[in-house]
């Protein structure tokens, strides 16, 4: 009876839609803790009746609706004309299969162009020169007798093997540390409310972290009132509508300073911003940080040498440092993270897609055994039957790539938007990820495709 075949179909399809939960929980469960490890939260699989009753409630409409197809038409098909092979094909079947794998592709097109977009601006930002050199820098705060004796204490520590140079600033180089709105010069709108970044610094500490002169000169001790200095980037400078800057004066909160040097324009926030106005003063006792910068090949060995040190002239107090390098990978925690989930998910999306077109192609190569079979007693090769069966399959992966790659570029073009320095797109990221799919969707195909081909006409036909 018609109805006895409807429970059996939605019976099996919640059936079956259970055993996927059961199996989805214990991928949950093994995969948690990386997900949590990638993510950086802390999140736990609990037992919740409200939550259970919800997942409950959407695997049976999850069930109830995969089953509706076979149990409201497939039951209502006329015994005889079943019997009889006089099944008729309708058009809307068809078109909904087809629909759904180019649906998939096309997904699995977008996260792929999106992965290659993110790793290709994540390396842009691990390699860009920010306009100062960040490596083998070590930071750490001023405290106990350091901070009563900070000249001493930098004078001895660049005697200590393997350190390069050291020097304090109340800066550390990774991000909007403090501004003022106190900077005046001449032709200032009196409303104007640009903030500039201030960095106290001590001698020495522009050499130190690299940062290159466009004119003028560094603070030095050679100069006398060095304090009454000012030293600007070029966004200043250009903010400020200023020519041949060296040896005006400004005033920085109500004091009158001069300018003895323009560096060059240095990257001390995210990609996400444009370079700010910014400037050096010369503060030693103003300072919170100690910077040591350390040769490149002996970091451990140096280190060491370096807590020793420490330990001697400021007991007491732990040797707590940190990279500046590993500050500046912080910056980009978020951007990492998407990186990495983003492979994840296209390659579930692929996974997906694959399962998908596999599915199709045996289900097209059983309708069509009697074709296939015709065709070779006809003198069909296999190459003809493979290219048969595969052309159709790459149309509908064609159609994918047409539809995904306008999308993926205006996503790519949407997310690169955030950055003010980010890479330029490129032909071959959208090319490349269309023929990869193509080339996954051959694969898939061809596994069917071949053993179809190389099926027995007699057995094709010996129904007939």
């Amino acid at each position: 009876m018609r109805r006895n075949l409807i429970s059996q179909y939605l019976g099996e399809s919640t059936l079956i839609a259970f055993v996927s939960l059961a199996i989805a929980l214990t991928v949950v469960w093994g995969l948690l803790p990386k997900f949590n490890e990638i993510t950086g939260k802390q999140l736990t699989l609990s037992i919740d009746p409200t939550i259970m009753l919800f997942v409950v409630a959407i695997v049976l409409l999850t069930g109830v609706i995969a089953g509706s197809y076979p149990a409201l038409y497939l039951s209502r098909f006329n015994p005889a004309a079943v019997l009889k092979g006089k099944l008729t094909n309708l058009t809307g079947e068809v078109w909904a299969r087809k629909g759904l794998v180019v649906f998939q592709f096309a997904l699995s097109i977008i996260l792929i162009v999106s992965v290659w977009v993110v790793y290709k601006q994540i390396n842009f930002i691990q390699t860009k020169n920010l306009g100062y050199d960040k490596d083998n820098i070590i930071i750490m705060g001023r405290e106990g007798v350091v901070f009563e004796k900070q000249e001493a204490f930098l004078n001895e520590i660049r005697k200590v093997p393997g350190v390069v140079a050291a020097s304090a600033s109340g800066h550390d180089m990774t991000g909007h540390n403090g501004g003022t709105y106190g900077v005046e010069w001449p032709g200032k709108n009196p409303d104007d409310r640009t903030e500039f970044e201030r960095v106290t610094v001590d001698y020495g500490l522009i050499e130190l972290l690299g940062v290159k002169l466009k004119e003028g000169r560094s603070f030095s001790k050679d100069f006398a009132a060095e304090d009454e200095k000012i030293i600007f980037n070029e966004a200043a400078i250009q903010f400020m509508g200023m020519t041949d800057p060296i040896g005006k004066k400004i005033k920085l909160w109500d004091k009158e300073r001069e300018i003895v040097g323009v560096v060059k324009d240095f990257n001390f926030e995210t990609f996400h911003e444009q370079v700010k106005p910014l400037f050096f003063f010369l503060g030693p006792e103003n300072t919170g940080n100690i910077m040591i910068k350390i040769a490149a090949g002996g970091e451990r060995e140096t280190i060491e040498r370096l807590e020793k040190f420490y330990s001697t002239f400021n007991p007491g107090f732990p040797f707590s440092y940190r990279f500046i390098d590993d500050d500046y990978q912080e910056l980009y925690t978020a951007e990492r993270r998407v990186a990495t989930l983003s492979r994840y998910f296209a390659g579930l999306a692929v996974l997906i897609s694959c399962l998908g077109l596999f599915g199709l192609a045996a289900f097209t190569a059983e309708r069509r055994m009697k074709e296939i079979g015709i065709r070779k007693i006809l003198g069909a090769s296999n190459r003809g039957i493979v290219y048969l069966l595969t052309s159709e399959f790459t149309t509908m992966v064609l159609i994918a790539i047409v539809i995904a790659l306008p999308v993926s570029y205006y996503m790519a073009t949407a997310w690169l938007g955030g950055f003010v320095f980010h890479i330029e797109l490129q032909w071959w990221f959208f090319a490349g990820s269309g023929v990869m799919a193509l080339l996954i969707a051959w694969f898939t195909v061809g596994i069917q495709t071949l053993k179809a081909s190389r099926v027995n006409p007699t057995e094709c036909l010996r129904s007939e």
